[in-house]
């Protein structure tokens, strides 16, 4: 079995065990892509969505397997929401490569809201803004009080993740991760793998890796 196979299977039982876990769908999805499996893939990013519907990202994704499946139609209704949902959150990436997807199938763009709708949220307005793609907290985000970890990404966390998203990923997410691809922290590969996985969910992965 290869590499990208056995990866496949993880994130498939990570998906199947655990049906609400939007990393372990959104990263099979991204495998599966990665595969040529393009039906199966746009399966894994619609259960994403159905869980974090404002994770601009997985739009663009679901959007680029729809145009390999020939299903142009059902790909410019992807991504003219994708890039309306990336618009109103401030989502620069997705929002500029969606528009690129969009003029490749001689769509029109979108016309930007006059205003972001996490503006119109109930509650207090903190200032801060998460960064995180799907983001829950909106206009409502609080900053962390310190980097949570004492390095570089600890630094960026602090400036761009609200403490919603942190303990999402630190409580809940980063344990499954961990149990489910059996990762030892104490090694090189663990540590590297658990590290890849937290910039995935945080949205810090670079747009060349997707």
């Amino acid at each position: 079995m290869s590499a990208l196979a056995e990866r496949i299977a993880q994130f498939r039982k990570m998906a199947t065990d655990d049906p609400d876990n939007e990393l372990g769908h959104f990263r099979l999805g991204q495998l599966l892509m990665d595969d040529g499996q393009f039906a199966e893939a746009a399966t894994a990013f619609e259960r994403t969505l159905e869980l974090s519907p404002q994770f601009s990202k997985v739009f663009q994704l679901l959007g680029e397997c729809f145009i390999k499946l020939q299903k142009h139609d059902r790909a410019i209704e992807v991504l003219t929401a994708g890039w309306k949902m990336a618009d109103e959150r401030g989502d620069k990436m997705p929002r500029d490569a969606i528009a690129k997807l969009l003029t490749t199938l001689g769509a029109p763009i979108p016309q930007p809201q006059a205003a972001p709708s996490v503006v119109a949220e109930d509650g207090p307005d903190t200032g801060f803004r998460c960064q995180r793609p799907g983001c829950p907290a909106g206009r409502r985000a609080q900053r962390l009080s310190a980097p949570p970890i004492p390095d570089e990404i600890g630094e960026r966390i602090a400036g761009a993740i609200c403490t919603t998203c942190w303990t999402l990923w630190f409580k809940d997410l980063s344990i499954k991760v961990i149990n489910e691809l059996r990762l030892d922290l104490s090694s090189d590969f663990g540590q590297s793998e658990y590290d890849r996985h937290m910039r995935e969910f945080f949205g810090f992965e670079d747009e060349s890796t997707r």
